[in-house]
């Protein structure tokens, strides 16, 4: 007999589980994030390096404005993989760390830009989907 997960036992939801990103190829080959991002708009993954790259710059309207882009379309991947709102988002999972990258960079971009009501929103959100996600983007700025 197979163990159950403890939040199955309380009647919480499964993992979300994404399904692997077409563009994490490209990314780990080295090519630029912006023309993956331009060439796979659908790929938080993608998202998640451009916001990142931008706020690595100092861009933090443009990092919060990348990072707002791939945050909304991990949220739609998820929603598409049965995702009711809320529930675990495990960063182990790899084809999920797009969607974690995001939402961490967000809270970053949130914070640089004065909106610390909304970092802290994104901070909460990530912590909800994954106790072991990086709670920073780790983009320097």
């Amino acid at each position: 007999m197979a163990l159950m997960d403890i939040d199955n036992l309380l009647g919480g939801p499964p993992p979300t589980l994404l399904p692997a990103d077409p563009a994490a190829a490209t990314l780990a080959a080295g090519a630029d994030p912006q023309e993956v991002a331009r060439d796979n708009p659908a790929s938080s993954l993608a998202w998640a390096a451009v916001a990142e790259s931008a706020l690595g710059a100092g861009e933090d309207l443009a990092g919060y404005a990348f990072a707002r882009v791939g945050y909304h379309r991990g949220l739609d991947a998820l929603r598409r993989g049965g995702w009711k709102g809320f529930g675990p988002v495990p960063w182990s999972h790899e084809p999920n760390q797009g969607f974690l990258r995001c939402l961490a960079a967000l809270a970053d971009a949130s914070e640089r830009i004065g909106d610390t009501e909304e970092a802290e929103r994104c901070r909460q959100f990530l912590t909800d989907c994954d106790p072991e996600a990086p709670i920073s983007s780790g983009a320097a700025g």
